[in-house]
């Protein structure tokens, strides 16, 4: 298994409910993608990031795929990198 995590830093945290919308609504519409999970933070630290996205692939070629995929470039990078300041990732096979 191959899980992707991304956190994001939003210009406006009061856009962090649409931003959430736009990765979910990923969910059943990249065959590559086998687990979803979005977050949005609510400490709101110092530390804190505003969003996190958690996915799940069966390999690293596959989150490659996903990341280059149709929906996933022009329904969700489209509209979602506007919104955002900042983001960092974690990725690892388990």
């Amino acid at each position: 298994m191959f899980t992707h995590i991304v956190f994001f830093k939003l210009k406006n945290k009061k856009q962090a409910a649409d931003a959430k919308n736009i990765l979910l609504s990923m969910d059943g519409k990249i065959s590559q993608l086998k687990g979803l999970e979005v977050g949005v933070d609510v400490i709101h630290s110092e530390r804190s990031y505003d969003l996190s996205l958690i996915t799940k692939f069966n390999s690293l070629e596959d989150m490659n795929t996903y990341a280059v995929s149709e929906y996933h470039v022009n329904e969700v990078l489209k509209y979602l990198k506007p919104m955002l300041e900042s983001s960092k990732t974690v990725d690892y096979e388990s």
